[in-house]
């Protein structure tokens, strides 16, 4: 809709999507501020109509009005909310009605652009919804939306709440969920995540609160989950409140009632990261909108449109449930008058109800598996797991979907004869009854199993490509006593005492890549993840464990949890001299991701503080190269011979895990990566040796975000609520013997984290750079240090200029020395 010429006393009829519209007034000044009249909110509305609806169609609206304009600061103008349509409401404006307690309210719903544009006359600047829809039979649906609303108290502002965004994002991201931002326009930041709409409001609430009650607990001098303003001083609220049914969240692309017409606008999460992150007006979102189209899209793409009896649909399903037989390929791979299993015939349908059962078999083939098996759409989907069920959170295995089977397969107990398919004994391990949390085609299945047996326990199975899952256990502080099932790793009780010299082998570096870099030849590389932790070469002799970092210094005392990796460790290998492992000290968090701010925590420590923090926060080492064995060196033996022997001597065991080879290609494995939270994979070639201490591309590592160890040259005072503290780092990367000036990190610092900083900068200041150029904007109050102290920031870009382009503190890298960091092109 273009702007109608139109003087302030004659009204302009329009017509919009075949609905005629009277306009009125629309010279009128809505934002005195800036000029904005009722014909520039018109047109606003009408050029955002697309993505705006996406996200607000279906759903009650509640509009905040102001009939003269918002005013001035000064002399602000009144406003008010408004539910119930009145009379004088067009008959074609789509509404709902809902019974309130004390009334019955009837809502418009914002399904076309014709009532956009109506509500948009009446200058409802402001258009509020809840987090759930009508379905289209006029039923309400449950939640399909969780919203946490990040409003900074006196004192902070909105860099403190991308702050707190980055790290609700990782336990949001460990939920299985995919957290997209949003500037709300008035002071702070909007984190929607979409769901399947198997919860309810309650249970939704409920898991908002917890999380900032987790998010307080974890930084509480940034964060506060209470309403009481008396306790937000300086810090951020994460208010999960408007997840409750009643509530309503302004939706994304409203204009807000503010002295600039600025927009609830979706954001993109490197627009976090950026130091001149502000609030957009609304001219800036309909020129990001042409340029990079809605980065909130993923929100409304139809994930619960299939959960919808349209006629298309329904016909669809008729179809489908006439021509095609879920159980035709396991009829063709079975006799029914050789083997004992169920086979029914041809003729016999599916059931069309779907019911909740689950079977989880042992089943001793040529190979010892299980069979973990769901009821789903009339018979028994089906995956075979090879090294059984996990039994830790930190450890997923490997799921092959496997043909579907019929439904009276769940009671079947016997022999397969020899000669058929599956030939072996088959037992129930477990079986009952499931709740069906996610269940996305091809693509990520989430239960929570009852069993008859084993009691409770929360499942999660995720496509990495062709046949293959992982199955991950989820959520282990509500199961019940599952624990010692089919893949239980027993935990070694004794601990050993380190005293074995630093090792000679100094560890092989990879080399930045892109999955161009494995993909021609797959065959040839071996793909293992990328473990985010510090790298560590461990020593071990017949009594005794040594860990040294990667720039020689001794790991040891800091943790001495991993002491009892030697256990874990086969005899064969230290039968006449020690025995050398390559790997990384990880911490995981609750949800069984690894967590660099969490291993942060484990730095440095020694005696009883090493003991202290290994009890709050345990390590492990993930193993993933033999390096020497009884004494002899590996390194000129090819990747494939070092990982047998890996294999064949070393058990997952304890605080010890064995890095697993992705059987899948590379980008199946980067997919896997991602989806199970961590930082990337590394391909290495099967056929290379071991390039020690240098950067080898035998080793290629893809990284899903990009990051860059820096060495920090100075310092820059904060301002506000930093007053007083260090408000950004000096960053620097080596290269001809220079120290090349790469930029500032001024966010992903929590308030201890700066606290902390001054006694870590003690007696390295200096008075001259050590940076060999540095923009005078930077340098004008710079504290300069002595350049040894080695950090590392996540980021965007490198600039044309070589600056980083919105760098994000992520931790200090006390294993590395400034001399061997190196700049990452890729």
């Amino acid at each position: 809709m273009s702007r109608a010429e139109a003087t302030p006393s004659a009204p302009t009829i329009v017509t919009v999507d075949g609905r005629r519209i009277r306009l009125t007034n629309l010279d009128k000044i809505l934002y005195p501020e800036t000029g904005t009249t009722k014909a520039d909110v018109l047109d606003y509305y009408a050029r955002v109509a697309d993505v705006l609806i996406a996200h607000a169609a279906n759903r009650p609206v509640t509009r905040k009005r102001w009939v003269h304009g918002v005013g001035t600061q000064e002399h602000p103008e009144p406003s008010f909310f408004q539910k119930n349509l009145d009379a004088s409401t067009p008959d074609w404006v789509p509404r709902t009605a809902i019974a309130h307690r004390e009334r019955v309210i009837e809502y418009p719903l914002v399904n076309d652009r014709a009532t956009l544009t109506w509500l948009a006359q009446s200058a409802a600047l402001e258009l509020h919804v809840p987090q759930w829809r009508f379905g289209r039979t006029g039923l309400l649906r449950r939640p399909d939306r969780l919203v946490l609303d990040l409003d900074p108290g006196e004192g902070a502002g909105l860099a403190e709440c991308a702050e707190v965004a980055r790290l609700a994002r990782l336990i949001l991201t460990g939920m299985g969920l995919d957290p997209m931002p949003v500037t709300s326009g008035s002071k702070g930041i909007h984190l929607y995540a979409a769901l399947d709409g198997s919860q309810d409001p309650e249970a939704v609430s409920r898991v908002a609160r917890e999380l900032a009650r987790a998010l307080e607990s974890d930084h509480p001098d940034l964060i506060v989950s209470d309403m009481k303003k008396a306790l937000r001083g300086g810090k951020v609220l994460v208010d999960w409140s408007q997840n409750n049914q009643n509530k309503t969240t302004i939706t994304p692309y409203s204009l807000r009632g503010r002295r600039r017409p600025t927009v609830a606008a979706p954001r993109t999460w490197r627009e976090l990261s950026s130091p001149r992150l502000a609030q957009l007006d609304y001219r800036e979102v309909l020129d990001r909108l042409s340029r990079v189209g809605d980065p909130l899209a993923r929100l409304s793409e139809g994930h619960l449109a299939a959960l919808e009896p349209t006629s298309t649909r329904m016909a669809h399903f008729e179809m489908s449930a006439e021509s095609k037989d879920r159980l035709e390929k396991y009829r063709s791979m079975r006799d029914r008058a050789k083997t004992p299993e169920p086979v029914p015939g041809p003729d016999t349908a599916a059931t069309a109800e779907d019911g909740s059962s689950f079977v989880i078999q042992e089943h001793h083939a040529r190979r010892l598996h299980f069979d973990f098996r769901l009821e789903h759409d009339g018979v028994l989907v089906s995956w075979a797991l090879p090294k059984g069920l996990p039994a830790d959170p930190r450890k997923n295995h490997l799921a092959v979907q496997t043909e579907d089977h019929p439904l009276e397969y769940g009671t079947f107990e016997g022999i397969i004869p020899a000669g058929e398919y599956g030939a072996g004994e088959v037992t129930i391990w477990d079986a009952g009854t499931y709740e069906l949390e996610k269940w996305r085609e091809g693509k990520e299945v989430i239960v929570i199993v009852h069993g008859e047996k084993r009691g409770t326990r929360k499942y999660a199975l995720i496509h990495t490509g062709d046949n293959k899952w992982l199955i991950h256990l989820m959520d282990p502080h509500r199961s019940g006593p599952m624990a010692g099932g089919p893949g239980t790793d027993a935990r070694a009780s004794s601990a050993s005492e380190s005293g074995t010299p630093r090792p000679a082998v100094a560890p092989m570096l990879a080399t930045l890549g892109t999955l161009a870099d494995v993909k021609e030849r797959d065959d040839d590389w071996a793909i293992e993840m990328k473990w985010d932790g510090i790298r560590a070469i461990a020593t071990l002799g017949p009594d005794a464990v040594t860990f040294t970092s990667r720039n020689r210094n001794d790991l040891t005392g800091s943790y001495p949890d991993l002491a009892e990796i030697r256990e874990a460790v086969d005899d064969s290998l230290l039968e006449r001299g020690p025995a050398v492992l390559d790997g990384e000290i990880v911490v995981f968090n609750s949800r069984g991701r690894p967590d660099f701010s969490l291993l942060q925590t484990r730095m440095n420590l020694s005696g009883a503080d090493a003991r202290t923090a290994a009890a709050r926060h345990p390590a492990r080492f993930v193993v993933f190269d033999l390096l020497e064995a009884n004494g002899g060196s590996l390194v000129r033996q090819p990747w494939s011979d070092r990982r047998a022997l890996l294999e064949h001597g070393v058990t997952a065991r304890g605080p010890l895990e064995v890095s697993p080879v992705f059987d899948g290609d590379a980008d199946a494995a980067i997919a896997a990566s991602s989806e199970l939270g961590l930082e990337g994979i590394v391909a290495k070639k099967r056929d290379g040796t071991y390039a020690a201490g240098r950067r080898s591309r035998s080793w290629i590592k893809v990284k899903n975000s990009r990051t860059q160890e820096v060495v920090i040259g100075g310092w820059r005072a904060g301002r506000g609520r930093r007053a007083g503290t260090v408000g950004s780092l000096l960053l620097g990367v080596p290269g001809d013997g220079l120290l090349h000036y790469v930029g500032r990190v001024g966010s992903g610092f929590s308030d201890r984290a700066l606290d902390n900083l001054a006694a870590r900068f003690h007696g390295l200041e200096r008075q001259e750079s050590p940076f060999d150029d540095v923009p005078r904007a930077d340098e004008s109050d710079a504290h300069w240090l002595a350049p040894t102290l080695v950090g590392e920031v996540e980021f965007a870009e490198w600039t044309s200029t070589g600056r980083l382009r919105h760098p994000a503190w992520r931790g200090w890298r006390p294993d590395k020395n400034a001399a061997d960091v190196v700049r990452e092109t890729t």
